[in-house]
């Protein structure tokens, strides 16, 4: 392999003026007189299914309002002491355990996030996916302790307390696995975004400068890479070239406002703005500094892509720009003809979303969707459709464009690239879902 093979940003680049553009694009309305011609619309709509349930809206209107239970009785006391969970009403929003790929073990697998149901771009801690290489580590942080050495001036040991002491940074930003969507690139597999997308989620993440510290401890001018080495079984480890870390890397202990749950990494991980999950190593016990990456299985046998060469491609780590429509989106069903908001999440690793498309013939035409604020870097961004479906069959999906001039690429734009075959990730490729007449939303892929 060569060092060429190997080199950090031999990624596919696809520039929005390069993309063959279709015959239509339109641009949406503006967004005051889009949403009123919208809401008006979908009055009309209500007025009619009352029309056709009751007879008439003047009979919704004069029926008598009753007054719920609830209304009249008292609530539940205020505990002395709790940490609050959703009603019961909401129980389905779970995570679910990898069905597409089953292991036989349950420790070193995946847990999608529930993006159909998520509401913003931040993802509860409770439903934020996730991936093992040995199961969750339960780590004692009075006992933990994070290690800098390798080739620095003064090697340091911290404790929790030392980091804790520390001034803190808090940012918001997504976290993909990079084998998110790799049950779905010819066929397809998964019926819901949970089991397409849901390798994804986004938080706010609390820490210190990892560069603060290294700083501190002085980096040898040698030093051009830092491995990052976990504390769990596995002794996951990745290598981090020195740029990456000395730019964004956060030691975070914090996620959403509470420090990091087990499953995430308690009491503290390495996270890695805009790379693949992985890198972002969870009970992070030891950073080395060395010249060259270690070239271990992580990086070697795992997390390399297959190339129509035949050689593999190291160290492909941004997530490139992708979008997903999550509503409507699989297994969910349009209850008929009429006004609906297409929804979804876009985002890039490598800077801001500026502009998505949404088409509704599946790419023969596109249309500028709305993209809602904060529009972060690094970060899921929402955007909107309003769509006056017709009743008629209808093949959805979005398309993304980053600051950096990148259109997020169709399936056959990615093979001209990358050899598609086996256990391939990093697939950031367009995503369609069919509407049957019936109201059907399905898988549409291939």
């Amino acid at each position: 392999m060569t060092s060429e093979d190997k080199s950090i940003g031999s990624k596919l680049h696809f520039r929005r003026d390069a993309v063959h553009q279709p015959a239509e694009v339109e641009t949406a309305a503006p967004p005051s007189a889009g949403r009123r011609s919208f809401l008006r619309n979908g009055a009309a709509m209500a007025g009619m299914a009352l029309a056709g349930a009751g007879g008439g809206a003047s009979v919704a209107h004069a029926a008598k309002m009753t007054v719920p239970e609830w209304s009249r009785t008292m609530g539940k006391p205020i505990p002395a002491t709790d940490y609050g969970m959703p009603i019961e009403y909401e129980s389905d929003y779970v995570r679910t355990r990898s069905d597409i790929f089953v292991n036989r073990q349950n420790y070193s697998d995946w847990s999608m996030s529930p993006l159909q149901r998520q509401q913003g771009i931040v993802t509860p801690n409770g439903v934020f996916f996730e991936r093992h290489h040995n199961g969750t580590a339960k780590i004692d942080p009075e006992q933990h302790r994070l290690v800098i050495h390798g080739l620095v001036k003064q090697p340091l040991v911290f404790t929790m307390s030392d980091l804790m002491r520390y001034p803190s940074v808090s940012k918001f930003h997504f976290m993909e696995c990079s084998g998110n969507t790799l049950t779905d690139w010819r066929d397809p597999r998964s019926t819901t975004v949970q089991q397409s997308h849901g390798l994804l989620s986004c938080a706010q993440w609390t820490g210190v400068p990892l560069a603060w510290l290294l700083d501190e401890a002085g980096v040898d001018p040698k030093g051009k890479w830092v491995m990052l080495e976990g504390g769990d079984g596995s002794g996951h480890l990745r290598s981090i070239p020195m740029e990456k870390i000395m730019d964004d890397v956060l030691i975070a202990f914090g996620q959403n406002g509470e420090m990091l749950r087990a499953e995430q990494g308690y009491p503290i991980r390495a996270f890695v703005p805009g790379w693949e999950g992985n890198t972002s190593v969870k009970w992070l016990r030891r950073i080395k500094v060395v010249e060259e990456p270690a070239h271990v299985r992580g990086e070697t046998a795992r997390y390399t892509d297959p190339m129509p060469d035949g050689k593999w491609r190291q160290f492909s780590m941004e997530m490139e720009c992708k979008s997903v429509i999550t509503n409507p989106s699989g297994g969910m069903s349009l209850r008929g003809p009429g006004f609906y908001e297409i929804q979804g999440f876009a985002w890039s690793g490598n800077g801001k979303i500026t502009h998505v498309d949404v088409t509704l013939d599946g790419g023969r035409t596109w249309r500028e969707a709305t993209l809602e604020d904060p529009v972060m870097d690094k970060c899921l961004t929402r955007f909107r459709y309003r769509w006056d479906w017709d009743g008629g069959p209808a093949k959805i999906a979005s398309r993304a464009v980053d600051s950096t001039g990148y259109v997020q690429p169709t399936v056959e734009d990615l093979a001209r690239e990358r050899e598609i075959v086996g256990f391939v990730q990093h697939h950031n490729g367009i995503f369609p879902w069919a509407v049957s007449e019936q109201g059907e939303v399905t898988n549409a892929i291939g």
